[in-house]
Parts: structure tokens; sequence; C-alpha cells
């Protein structure tokens, strides 16, 4: 059996980090960003805590935009559960799940100070467990996963200038 597909994507802000956490945290960003990406539905739930904060995004996908052999193991939408746990303002967890699918996603965030302002870090192990097609499946996922963070990116950088 294969081990799981590293995951590596880096997202550049000019803004501080202190600024690029303070949108994180933010239930509104969050729920503009799935917006962006055109989600059928998000509940965000953001609990801010002493030193980081909690983040649960239950959302519906579309599947429409994905090749037609994987619409056999994700149906016409797919249940997504992000989590984040920021335990400081520095970094923390992320989980994705897929409740009912193969299908195993987690790793750290982090954001890091640059020349610009900040660098978010975003390291994940993904696992598809589908026999002879796992590999094909973890590469379309991480696909996925970049493109929905660079929508993120975007919706931050507009977030940013105006707050």
């Amino acid at each position: 059996m294969m081990g799981a597909m590293r995951f590596r994507h880096e997202l550049s802000y000019d803004a501080p980090p202190e600024a690029v956490y303070a949108m994180l945290a933010d239930p509104d960003f969050r729920r503009m960003s799935a917006e962006a990406m055109q989600v059928i539905s998000a509940d965000v739930q953001l609990d801010r805590g002493d030193d980081g904060f909690t983040l649960v995004i239950d959302q519906q996908q579309n599947t429409r935009d994905l090749p037609a052999f994987t619409r056999t193991f994700a149906g016409e939408s797919t249940h997504v559960i992000q989590r984040e746990e920021w335990r400081s303002t520095s970094g923390g967890t992320l989980v994705i799940e897929s409740p009912g699918k193969p299908v195993a996603t987690s790793g750290t965030i982090r954001l890091e100070p640059s020349a610009r302002g900040t660098t978010e870090v975003v390291e994940l192990d993904i696992t598809v467990k589908v026999p002879l097609i796992g590999g094909r499946l973890e590469k379309l996922m991480a696909q996925k996963v970049a493109e929905g963070m660079d929508v993120e990116r975007s919706v931050g950088v507009s977030w940013l200038e105006e707050h």
C-alpha cells in the first residue's frame, strides 16, 4: 500500500501576520471565501479562544467540474468538512474530511513573516484509498485544494485592502 501524497502550497499577502491571522479568524471572511468558491452551501462555525480559534466549515461542494471517472465516487455533489485548530496566531492544524468517502487529508497551516508581509504555508498529507486510481485521485484532490486556497487568497487580498 502506498503512503500519503505530500502537499505544500504557499500563499503570499502584502500584510503583516497579525492582519492575516485576524482575517482568517473572521467568520465573515470565511463565508465570503466559500461563496467565491461557489460551494452549494457552507455552514461556518468559528469559536475564539484565548490563544487561537477553532473553525469548522461544513459544506456541500459541486462536482460538475470534476472528470467523469471521479463522479462515480463523489456523486453530483460532495459533503466536505474543513476543521482548523489554531493554537496560536502563527499556526495550527487543518483536517479536511469527506464523510463516507475513502479520503483522509490532514496537516498544518502556519503564517510566516516575509519581506512583503506574510506567507501562509499549508502542508498536508492526502490519502485516497481506492485501488488502482487512488494516486490519480490524490493528485486531483491536491489540485482542487490548491485552487480553493487560491480563491481564498484572492478574497483575502481584497479583504485586507478594505479592512
